[in-house]
Formats: structure tokens, C-alpha cells, sequence
């Protein structure tokens, strides 16, 4: 693989996972104990590659604040800001001059997978090919890039978001590219390479190959997705080398406290310096560094932000409660709240079910 160098586009703003993307960009939300991308940089490590050039947009000192040069992961991290959204195909154009190798390996920087690299890389050296794209199958195709190939692999054609899908391949948000094929991308202006790159490469006969496998793979681009991607990372379902801890029902990070009473499993993330109180139960949750789960209640399949707070009895499920926000003891919060940073809900405040 060192004829190879990746490319993460992480310029995206996030918004389908606000409040938490008010602070920080969706590849530096803290999952499973790591900012997201660190789940990425290192199995992009693992699989050989040794050189990275992150896209970025939105946020973009933070990518190099916290990974630097990239040494401490064993990578050179190269970083190129966007002055303005490109889409897809133009983020990859706009890092062309920064590449080095003729085969470069390109990432959605926030999609969670446990494809073997190598093994798509060799798909595309094995066929010559110009682009090959990642393709997993799904049981629902409609709401993605759907990804026909015939029986060499050869992509037929590319549908996105289609009512009658005539394949469960769906894109994957990885692709191998033939450097001379970044430099044909049309420069400066938004390009979507689903919609204008790769339809255009096929009508040209380009040599377009799809790599079709069946490893873990998750868009993490709504909480819901954020929340359960997490957690199989912490119970070892989705693979990482960056895992700051062992697989288990639980990954509680240096400085938390959790009363010997409170039940916390289902791959939940207990951040840095979290206290859980007495009886308290969080299955499935993310609890972001110095938050607080009072006596007695219960976060399921929820993000709990930095400094925010659970009071006494409070239920909080299917909810994203915001940075330093407070929920109030006995408030029950349900269906896809979303609170945002510093509000303040009082005791019993806000209830789906009767006060009994």
C-alpha cells in the first residue's frame, strides 16, 4: 500500500445532528471514546496507508488542534479548507495538487465501516480500473446511491435515491480513484460525483468497478445512527483500533464515577469525569465528559452532553440533550428531542406520560 494515500472529506457542517454540531464538526463528535474520525485515520493506518489528506470546511482548525501532523497515529496528516462548499466531487478536486500517489483511496469522513481496505484497493488494481466504488448491500436501497454492476463488477449505472431499485448494492462512500481522474474533475465549482462524476466516466467507457462486500458499514449522519454506531463500537461490533479501552457492555473513560448500584451496558460511552448516581440506568447512551445521570434515572439510546446535567428520576430517551443543558428531576423527554446548549428544563417540566 505505500503506492497509495488516502483523502477524508470532513467539510460538511452537520446540521441533521444539532445541537451537538453547534461546537464541533460531525467527525470530532466524541464516539466511543475518540473524536469519529480516529476510528477512521486508524483503520486507514492499519490497512498500510501512511499519508492523509483531510478536506475540510466547517470548524477546520479543530481537525488540526487535535491530530497535529499526524505523527502520534503513525500518518502524515496534510489539511486543505474549502472556502466554500464544493460537494462531493469538487472537495476531491480541490485537494488534486496535494496528491502524491496514482491510486487514492477516498472516504465520506463520516460513514463507520469494517471493509478491508486492502481488498478493495486490490480489486481495482486487479481490474485497471479508473474509479472503483465500495458497494454494501442494504435491505432498504431507496434511500441511498443505488449501484447496479454486472457479473465482472463492472458498474452499469448509477441511480440515487430511487423508488425501484433494481439492486440492494448501495454506494458506500468509499472509492480507489486514478489520480489523472481527480484532475479531470472540473475545478472550483460544486460537483456531486454520484450525479455528475461518475454518470459522465461511464458515458466516456471509462473502466468503472464496483467492490461489493458485506462488512459492518453505518451512515452516521443522524443521531439515532450517531447513538447505535457507538455503541458497536464499544461491544466490538464495528471494528476500530482506536477504541481507547476493552469491548464490552460498557467504556468508562478515566475520571468517571458510577455508583456500584447504577446498571450502564448496551455499549454505552461514559465520558471523562461523568458521575451516574445511585440506581440510576443508562443502556445504550452516550455521555459526553463531565456530564451528570442523577439517583434513580434513566438515558436510553441518548446523548448527554459535555457538562450537561440528568437530574433525580428524570427519563431521557431517543434525545439529544445539548452541552451544559440542564433536565430537570422527573421530566421525561421522548421521540427525538432535541435540546439545545445551556436550556434549562425544570422539575417535572416537560412529560410524554401522565404525572403520577
Amino acid at each position: 500500500m505505500q503506492d497509495v494515500e488516502a483523502v477524508v472529506l470532513v467539510g460538511g457542517k452537520g446540521t441533521r445532528l444539532r445541537p451537538l454540531t453547534l461546537s464541533a464538526p460531525k467527525p470530532m463528535l466524541p464516539t466511543a471514546g475518540v473524536p469519529f474520525l480516529a476510528h477512521l485515520l486508524s483503520r486507514i493506518r492499519a490497512a498500510g496507508v501512511g499519508r492523509v489528506v483531510l478536506g475540510t470546511s466547517y470548524l477546520a482548525e479543530t481537525f488540526s488542534e487535535h491530530f497535529g501532523d499526524g505523527s502520534a497515529l503513525g500518518l502524515e496528516i496534510e489539511y486543505v479548507v474549502e472556502s466554500h462548499p464544493l460537494g462531493t466531487g469538487g472537495g476531491i478536486r480541490n485537494v488534486a495538487k496535494y496528491l502524491t500517489t496514482d491510486n487514492v483511496l477516498v472516504f465520506n469522513g463520516d460513514v463507520l465501516c469494517g471493509t478491508d481496505l486492502r481488498a478493495v484497493v486490490n480489486t481495482h488494481r486487479r481490474n485497471d480500473a479508473d474509479v472503483t466504488l465500495h458497494l454494501v448491500r442494504v435491505q432498504d436501497p431507496r434511500a441511498y446511491g443505488c449501484v447496479p454492476t454486472d457479473e465482472s463488477g463492472s458498474v452499469l449505472d448509477f441511480l440515487e435515491k430511487t423508488e425501484d431499485p433494481p439492486t440492494d448494492q448501495i454506494n458506500a462512500g468509499c472509492y480507489v480513484f486514478r489520480r489523472s481522474v481527480i484532475e479531470s474533475i472540473p475545478e472550483g465549482r460544486a460537483v456531486s460525483v454520484e450525479r455528475e462524476t461518475f454518470p459522465e466516466l461511464l458515458s466516456a467507457g471509462a473502466q468503472v468497478f464496483g467492490h461489493v462486500d458485506n462488512a459492518y458499514w453505518r451512515d452516521m449522519g443522524t443521531p439515532a445512527d450517531l447513538i447505535h454506531g457507538s455503541a458497536d463500537l464499544v461491544r466490538g461490533v464495528a471494528p476500530s483500533a482506536a477504541l481507547p479501552g476493552p469491548t464490552g457492555e460498557s467504556l468508562v473513560l478515566e475520571g468517571a464515577e458510577v455508583d456500584d448500584s447504577a446498571l450502564v451496558f448496551g455499549g454505552t460511552t461514559v465520558g471523562r469525569g461523568v458521575r451516574i448516581g445511585a440506581g440510576a440506568r443508562v443502556e445504550g447512551a452516550m455521555l459526553f465528559d463531565g456530564a451528570v445521570v442523577g439517583e434513580g434515572a434513566v438515558v436510553e439510546h441518548a446523548v448527554i452532553g459535555a457538562g450537561a446535567r440528568v437530574e433525580e428520576g428524570a427519563l431521557v430517551n431517543d434525545t439529544v440533550v445539548g452541552d451544559r443543558a440542564v433536565v430537570g428531576a422527573h421530566c421525561e423527554l421522548r421521540r427525538g428531542l432535541r435540546i439545545w446548549p445551556d436550556v434549562v428544563l425544570p422539575p417535572h417540566g416537560l412529560r410524554f406520560s401522565p404525572d403520577v
